[in-house]
């Protein structure tokens, strides 16, 4: 009896070793992998096509068919494909440094498109793309799928990935291109979790006006709650760092502060059922106008490359699992017996998104433009084109939700949910590669040359501290023309009904600078500490 303890004990703890060793050779592989397309990346980085989100899906799909071939088609992947791996290490890092590095100004110019085309528009896209799901594919063999199915589906294929497409555009070169289309991004992929979280809650059996006007109550919720957390949450770093100024012992404490800070809020937003997304992303928005003036330089030279190589990491990880995950046998292999089918799914799913977003970007484009009145300012034609060009590619948040619905810890054996992933994945690798390839050719055909857009549509310096630019400030002009503009500001209800976007600019500047930056910090307003490297500066603001 004892013996027998002792063999199945000593059985499995080889078993445990032998998975452990697995795993380390597996994370071994991985990190080798992501040294490969960080190098390849680097050597292709004056390519006109490739960028890097590219040469990762392409690392992976080769790594996919090697390890297909070596294992005698069992298996095509190192790690298994994680919803929690995906939504709670991989995409914080990427949104808050896409929050902290982004022109401000350019962004709340422009932000009543953005929302027009993130939330407005989205909701049109999975219209378009739910219905079209419903027309379609109830004549096709594609198994049992329910309501809440197409519904997903619409949720799942308007979600537009906003990591590939601000690799394709240029901050500096296309200003007003880059914010319409990073905000969308962001904007859109919170509104598409939402708009799924929902599907997944509401009663479907009952669909009715008032579902329709609990929606709305609930989006508007969660969007005013999770941008009001990510904003407290960078206000409370930002006051706890310029009070106690931990620089003054040591750097490694305000860095790391800010970092848990940041990731803090994220969990929270998740904690409460926020959409976490919005949240760290306008984290990262207040952190970079107040917290990063409140540290020591040299921590201001870490948290800036310590943020952009973390978002560049998790983003090369994406996509390279993505590619590798795109020959997992076990999903292929349940519609093997009808390749036509998924060809005609993956096609008509195309289709839809190519529709679902030509049937917002130009409808809303042209309602922008009616309230924009300089000609600079409005999206013409060929901008709009791009837009839409843009936003055409789908990535790893319309993968992490497909295995949401279709799988059950990534596995699935039924017919309609394996159609499903392996159409998302086909729609994922075509939009990726074929979209992403023209991208970079299109925006050059279409749009003039850079240095007449840096001229006439962003007035920020092109220059790798853009980033520093305060909130809807002007801190680039000098003081004499600073004055000079509010000398001849004008305050009547007609200029601010004219031009709104100046007057509400210059008040909030004097709203900051009266109340904000004395208390949370800022440029201008830094701790004085006795010795410090900001001793010389802060005593101009006792």
């Amino acid at each position: 009896m004892t013996i027998g303890i002792i063999s199945s004990a000593l059985a499995n703890s080889e078993t445990i070793l032998a998975s452990d060793h697995g795993s380390i050779v597996s994370i071994n592989l991985f990190v080798a992998l992501l040294c490969g397309c960080i190098v390849i990346g680097h050597l292709l980085e004056e390519n006109r096509w490739m960028n890097e989100s590219i040469t990762a899906l392409a690392i992976g799909v080769c790594t996919g068919v090697i390890i297909l071939l070596t294992t005698g088609g069992k298996s095509s992947r190192l790690l298994v494909f994680s919803e929690d791996l995906f939504f709670i290490y991989l995409l914080p890092p990427i949104i808050f440094n896409a929050g902290f590095q982004v022109k401000k100004k350019q962004f709340f110019r422009n932000f009543m498109t953005i929302m027009l085309f993130g939330a407005v528009g989205t909701v049109i896209s999975f219209c378009v793309i739910s219905i079209g799901a419903i027309h379609f594919f109830k004549k096709m063999n594609m198994g049992d799928l329910t309501l809440g199915d197409y519904l997903a589906i619409g949720a799942i294929f308007s979600a537009t990935d906003s990591v590939c497409t601000l690799q394709v555009l240029n901050q500096d070169e296309t200003p007003l291109l880059y914010s319409l289309v990073f905000g969308e991004g962001v904007v859109n992929d919170a509104t598409s979790v939402v708009l799924f979280n929902a599907i997944q809650t509401f009663d479907l059996s009952h669909i009715d006006s008032t579902m329709a006007l609990q929606y709305i109550g609930n989006f508007l919720y969660l969007f005013i709650l999770s941008t009001l957390l990510g904003v407290l949450a960078g206000l409370l770093s930002a006051y706890i760092i310029r009070k106690l100024y931990f620089g003054r012992h040591s750097t490694d404490r305000e860095v790391a502060l800010m970092m848990l800070m940041a990731y803090l809020s994220y969990m929270l937003a998740e904690l409460f059922s926020f959409s976490a997304i919005l949240t760290v992303f306008f984290c990262g928005i207040v952190m970079s106008h107040y917290t990063w003036h409140n540290v020591t330089e040299s921590s201001r030279v870490t948290t800036k490359h310590a943020f952009a190589t973390l978002s560049f990491v998790s983003e090369i990880f994406i996509f390279l699992y993505v590619g590798m995950d795109a020959l997992d046998i076990e999903k292929w292999r349940v519609i093997s017996d009808s390749p036509g089918t998924l060809v005609g799914v993956s096609g008509i799913l195309l289709g839809l998104i190519l529709v679902g977003r030509a049937a917002f970007v130009f409808p809303l484009s042209f309602i922008s433009n009616l309230t924009r009145k300089a000609p600079h300012e409005k999206v013409d034609f060929k901008q709009q084109v791009t837009v839409w060009w843009a936003g055409l590619m789908r990535g790893a948040v319309s993968m992490a939700l497909a295995y949401n619905q279709f799988t059950s810890l990534g596995h699935t054996q039924l017919r309609g949910n394996a159609m499903m992933i392996t159409s998302t994945i086909s729609v994922v690798l075509f939009s990726t590669v074929v979209f992403g390839l023209m991208t970079k050719p299109l925006v050059r055909l279409l749009l003039p040359s850079p240095k007449h857009l840096t001229r006439t549509l962003s007035s920020e310096p092109s220059t790798p501290k853009s980033f520093i630019v305060p909130l809807l400030g002007n801190e680039g002009e000098p003081e004499a023309d600073q004055n000079n503009r509010n000398a001849h500001r004008p305050t009547s209800l007609r200029m601010l009904l004219t031009t709104p976007s100046n007057t509400v600019h210059y008040y909030w500047r004097k709203f900051d600078d009266a109340f904000m930056r004395p208390v949370f910090g800022g440029r201008g307003f830094v701790p004085f500490v006795p010795g410090s490297p900001t001793e010389q500066n802060g005593h101009q603001w006792q």
